[in-house]
């Protein structure tokens, strides 16, 4: 029997109470199927850790991963701390150390949900966001200088090289080519960034010829939020740079109907570290510790997780447990207008996984 290692990091906030939803859903899933097992190692990094240790994970913590088949990640930010302070050392720690380039956020409407957009069918709102992970303007590069003087100056630059471009869309067209439509939209704003972003049009072009069988078209950032409100089916899969795509992914499962049901993935696509997998709904302390977070952004991002293990028929009975827990309107939690509670939603899921 196959056993996964799985590395569970709840982090801040209610990713302390998603995250082990999303641990009962895989433990539902491997008690129903005798294929595989998993064995999950918790790590408590995250704000309570910086209050005791001034870090948000050991100096050493990558190392106590590395062995892992695949990182849940719940969410890191805490009111009391810098949010610089709590992503750089969490989330981009993990990402940047384990070069996970590509983050990916698959966007649907999924069936019960209410989406803003009253026009929209279903159908017109199935999208995949592919999100340069590694560098662009979360790069680090930048500094402060001459603090709390009058001429105070700061810096955040924008860094992209030739083979982080290449591959992020080299990835994207790859992966528009493996969906029925063969359609990418790349995200630019070539405009007024005329030099990463001019680079990144020329190197899509490039990239673009080796995939003869894929549409590919081109929007500025500020032209693709109207685009995605006014026109959505005439998206698919989408490729942006770091910050663009971190805003486009916010407002695609705004659209979709909420951020609590939005997953993410953290990926390194040649698997030479584990890949990690997250809701993007963030930390949410107003509601923490009262029951009332949603799990599904959790339990999409487990299904990504065991697609990136090859256990797509495992994938997919957990994507159809999400679709039944959707479309009960009693299985609502308030992000969605309902009142069900976290551990409602996490019962149903499992149920429906035993059953199915």
């Amino acid at each position: 029997m196959k056993t996964y290692r799985i590395a569970t990091i709840p982090g801040d906030g209610i990713g302390k109470e998603v995250v082990p939803a999303g641990q009962q859903v895989l433990e539902a899933l491997a008690a129903a199927n005798c294929n595989f097992r998993f064995e999950f190692q918790n790590f408590d990094w995250g704000g309570d850790h910086y209050r005791r240790h001034g870090v948000m994970m050991p100096a050493d913590g990558l190392d106590a991963l590395r062995d892992k088949d695949a990182i849940l990640f719940g969410s890191a930010g805490d009111p009391d701390i810098p949010d610089h302070i709590t992503l750089w050392g969490l989330r981009l720690k993990i990402c940047q150390g384990f070069d996970q380039y590509a983050n990916v956020r698959p966007t649907r409407i999924l069936p019960g949900i209410d989406a803003p957009l009253k026009r929209c069918k279903p159908e017109d709102l199935n999208w995949v966001i592919v999100r340069e992970n590694s560098e662009g303007e979360y790069s680090g590069v930048g500094g402060r200088v001459h603090q709390g003087h009058p001429i105070e100056a700061a810096t955040d630059v924008t860094l992209m090289t030739r083979v982080g471009v290449e591959r992020i869309l080299r990835f994207a067209f790859r992966l528009a080519q493996s969906r029925p439509r063969k359609q990418l939209t790349v995200v630019t704003k070539s405009n007024a960034q005329r030099h990463a972003m001019v680079m990144w049009d020329q190197i899509a072009a490039e990239i673009a010829a080796e995939f003869p069988d894929v549409k590919w078209d081109k929007e500025l950032v500020d032209a693709m939020t109207a685009r995605m409100v006014n026109k959505p089916a005439t998206l698919d899969t989408i490729v942006a740079t770091n910050l663009h795509a971190d805003i486009l992914s916010d407002l695609a499962a705004a659209l979709a109907g909420s951020l609590g049901i939005a997953p993410t993935g953290n990926i390194d696509p040649e698997h030479r570290y584990p890949s990690m997998f997250e809701p993007i709904h963030g930390s949410a302390f107003d509601i923490m510790g009262k029951g009332l977070a949603n799990p599904v952004g959790t339990f999409w991002s487990v299904v990504m997780l065991l697609e990136h293990l090859g256990e797509h028929e495992a994938a997919a009975r957990v994507m159809k447990a999400i679709e039944q827990v959707t479309a009960n309107p009693a299985l609502h939690t308030g992000d969605l207008g309902g009142k069900a509670t976290t551990a409602q939603v996490t019962q149903a899921a499992c149920d429906a996984i035993t059953k199915a």
